[in-house]
């Protein structure tokens, strides 16, 4: 069924609670990056990381799958798992190991939005409107102003600083990849999360006991536990889900200018819970790309309003 033939008030229905499980994605990926920041102050390496959040999530979700198991589409969902799953969380732990977790909130969740416009537009030929390319524009500009304090930092950085932003890119591209497959393919939201959690726990685990490095025996206990809820069950199941069901009902590339506004959040939570500085730059950033995301939302709601 198309947007078209749905009644009006029933799609409008739709657009609201699809912005309002994308509004609980931002809440809980800026609080990723503020986790994630912590572990990477950890002796943990991208590999325990990957593996704490495949466990958890694929034994949460393993019930799930036993019960829909002759009902998900098998091939459909490894190739998702591959993008949004295994993909995503190695190259952007990766990019965690050697760049500050702090690129990683511009380049990752700002450099979302506009992959799924550029991959949206060359390869599946839906170019956006004026409204949405105004609003990624003005969101895009906001981005570059919270990463000015980051990115201005370089003098005494080390030389390999910038493969990890080249990790957090090709993570954003991947992810971007996810949405736009999963739109395409219609996969129920919750067939997607639990079939790319159990993919991802079945096909890494193997590896990294075998031979991937590790250092998650050199760690509390407390804290492994402080990463398996948040990656495993917040960031991979549950923002995960509501992540599918945002794009299942706002579209793709929707859902993801929403999530330019997670470095902005990102930035000002890292203020109290990491003692990190916010300059005037950094304010005018995050106002910039609220309103962008702002902007590309309330055009799909005044178009049905």
């Amino acid at each position: 069924m198309t947007d078209a033939a749905l009644p009006i008030p029933d799609h409008r229905s739709h657009l609201l609670k699809g912005f309002a499980a994308a509004a609980a994605v931002i809440v809980v990926w800026s609080g990723f990056n503020i986790v994630s920041r912590l572990g990477g102050r950890s002796p943990l390496t991208p590999y325990d990381m990957a593996a704490i959040r495949f466990v958890v999530s694929g034994i949460v979700c393993l019930p799930f799958v036993l019960t829909r198991w002759r009902h998900l589409e098998w091939p459909r969902l490894a190739v998702l798992a591959a993008f949004g799953g295994m993909g995503y969380a190695l190259l952007v732990y990766s990019g965690f190991s050697l760049a500050p977790a702090a690129h990683a909130g511009i380049l990752v969740n700002g450099g979302i939005p506009f992959a799924s416009a550029l991959i949206a537009w060359l390869i599946l030929g839906h170019r956006p409107g004026i409204r949405t390319e105004f609003a990624l524009l003005v969101a895009g500009l906001g981005i570059v102003l919270i990463g000015l304090h980051s990115f201005g930092q370089l003098s005494g950085a080390p030389a390999h600083q910038w493969v990890g932003d080249v990790f957090f890119l090709l993570a954003a591209v991947s992810y971007a990849c996810f949405g736009l497959l999963l739109k395409h393919w219609h996969v129920p939201p919750l067939d997607a999360t639990i079939g790319i959690a159990v993919i991802s726990m079945v096909c890494y685990t193997p590896v990294y006991l075998l031979f991937l490095p590790k250092a998650i025996t050199t760690v509390p206990l407390s804290f492994i536990l402080l990463q398996g809820v948040y990656q495993g069950i917040l960031a991979a199941s549950i923002a995960g889900l509501l992540f599918a069901y945002a794009i299942h009902n706002i579209g793709p590339q929707r859902a993801t200018l929403m999530l330019a506004m997670v470095p902005g959040i990102s930035a000002v939570a890292a203020v109290p819970l990491l003692k990190e500085s916010l300059d005037a730059v950094t304010i005018a950033g995050v106002v910039l790309v609220t309103i962008g995301a702002v902007l590309g939302a309330t055009h799909q709601l005044a178009k049905r309003g």
